[in-house]
């Protein structure tokens, strides 16, 4: 492949990131969530409790960062800041009731984008693509 090739697949494969954020943003419009609330929610529903560096840790961003969305979050009463019983000085996030019931619609909506977007692939095109990407990732 040579430089004019490899520079189309740079620019086609960052034209159809942008477009999947597009549409990950129209998806959570109807929540009032930022991607990386939602990431979040995401993170905090497989997990039963996480302390905030963690969250960090996972979401890889800086932990005043994390800070900040779990601000949000528990603004919004989706998530709960609780004591660790292990360590009086760290502090556990976990997901409210509604913040449960929040990630699974945002889950759900995100996954109906997904099938959308990628609709337009055979499926035997989708699954080569699953292969070429977990590669690169």
């Amino acid at each position: 492949m040579d430089e004019h090739e490899e520079a189309g697949l740079s620019e086609a494969f960052w034209a159809v990131a942008r477009r999947l954020r597009h549409l990950t943003k129209d998806a959570l419009a109807p929540w009032q969530i930022t991607p990386s609330q939602s990431r979040a929610l995401h993170v905090l529903g497989r997990q039963e409790t996480l302390r905030l560096n963690e969250l960090a840790d996972q979401l890889r961003i800086a932990p005043r960062s994390a800070t900040e969305v779990v601000d949000d979050l528990q603004a919004r009463g989706l998530v709960e800041r609780r004591p660790d019983p292990a360590d009086r000085r760290a502090t556990l996030v976990a997901l409210t009731g509604p913040g449960r019931e929040t990630a699974r619609l945002i889950e759900a909506a995100r996954r109906a984008e997904a099938d959308r977007f990628f609709s337009a692939l055979a499926p035997d095109d989708r699954a080569q693509l699953g292969v070429i990407l977990r590669k690169l990732s």
